[in-house]
């Protein structure tokens, strides 16, 4: 997720009916996407409050207070405070947070804020091309499946899928429309940002994302709000 501010997304939304004629960001490259874009940085601190908020209320919602030991995949991990606020309700929790290297660092600084450093691993990379290695409990897909094009979203799925034990959860969290694509509209209109800073990103609908994480392999998905921020919240279970 890019958020409204910054040079980088003034930038690519004074060249939107570029962006619009291509089908995808007229900004050079790969757009935000590019290998260790310095924009993540920047999204990464800007987006902490935000985070900070919404971790703690994602954790809960999952119940990792009651998981047990559990290896956790935090990919795109940003700020890592999603995977920090599992690590937090759950003592028995490890958690692996996948993300370029100039992010991490950030995200290095919240895990020795939050007292949680000694279980909270780094994995530096593209979440596209890194072994991420198996055994995983559950999976965080926070704000990063938008990002991506629809045939890179599946490949995705089914490495995240090969990475979780048999009854591990993958877990999406943004802006998901329903299937009119219309509603609700702050989701919809997240549409617009993806076409402006990414080539093939998109707000995709529940419908679609359903069809990715079967595709994937995954048994079933449901949807919950993340009350009260208005983001909505797809868990999907790998079959046992």
């Amino acid at each position: 997720m890019i958020s409204a501010a910054g040079e980088t997304n003034l930038q690519a939304f004074a060249r939107l009916t570029a962006a619009v004629r291509r089908g995808g960001t007229a900004l050079e490259a790969e757009g935000t996407l590019a290998p260790e874009h310095p924009v993540w940085v920047e999204f990464a601190r800007a987006m902490v409050p935000g985070g900070a908020f919404m971790g703690p209320l994602l954790a809960r919602l999952l119940d990792v207070q009651a998981s047990g030991h559990m290896k956790v995949l935090d990919v795109a991990a940003g700020h890592g405070l999603y995977g920090i606020a599992v690590a937090s309700q759950n003592p028995a929790a490890e958690v692996v947070a996948l993300d370029w290297p100039n992010v991490l660092a950030v995200a290095r600084e919240h895990a020795g804020a939050a007292g949680v450093a000694e279980r909270y691993h780094l994995l530096p990379g593209s979440a596209l091309t890194v072994d991420v290695g198996t055994g995983y409990d559950l999976v965080l897909l926070v704000h990063f499946l938008q990002d991506l094009d629809l045939t890179t979203c599946e490949r995705l799925l089914q490495k995240v899928h090969a990475a979780l034990v048999p009854g591990g959860r993958a877990v999406a969290l943004g802006f998901i429309p329903d299937d009119d694509r219309v509603s609700p509209p702050a989701h919809a209109a997240f549409a617009l940002a993806m076409l402006a800073t990414t080539p093939g990103g998109d707000a995709y609908t529940v419908g679609e994302l359903d069809r990715m994480f079967r595709a994937a392999g995954f048994a079933d998905t449901e949807l919950h709000d993340l009350v009260p921020t208005g983001e909505r919240v797809l868990i999907a279970r790998r079959s046992r």
